[in-house]
């Protein structure tokens, strides 16, 4: 992990590039709103109250959200977290969208995730176009 951590501060980055150690605490948080909103639609698609189809962007964005590490600081490729990270804001946005009329709760919860991410998707991008 040093050599990862290493690697990233080494790279150049933003002037809006907020220090390391904020990323804990935020991911924190955001993974317990994660786990229970996320976790209740699951429950609905169980219990056959939403379509397994409304589950799916919620899915597919736990995935992307897992992947994007691995590609980040066990590959060391900006490309492929930047790719990563558009598809994490893509599915969020759609599972968002896709929850709305059966569980507003759980698409207003997540507009702190939301948010969160559209800075992310920045950031990265940012970091990938200074490394190039």
């Amino acid at each position: 992990m040093n050599d990862s951590a290493n690697w990233y501060a080494s790279l150049a980055k933003p002037f809006f590039s907020p220090p390391a150690w904020i990323f804990g605490p935020v991911w924190s948080v955001l993974y317990v709103v994660i786990a229970i909103s996320f976790g209740y639609v699951l429950y609905l698609a169980f219990k056959k109250q939403i379509g397994w189809a409304i589950f799916l962007p919620f899915g597919l964005n736990l995935v992307f959200n897992a992947a994007f590490t691995p590609l980040q600081f066990g590959l060391k490729s900006n490309g492929l977290a930047a790719v990563d990270i558009l598809l994490v804001l893509a599915t969020l946005v759609w599972a968002l969208r896709a929850i709305w009329q059966s569980a507003r709760w759980v698409a207003l919860v997540n507009l702190p995730y939301l948010v969160w991410v559209m800075f992310a998707t920045v950031l990265q991008l940012s970091i990938t176009w200074l490394n190039l």
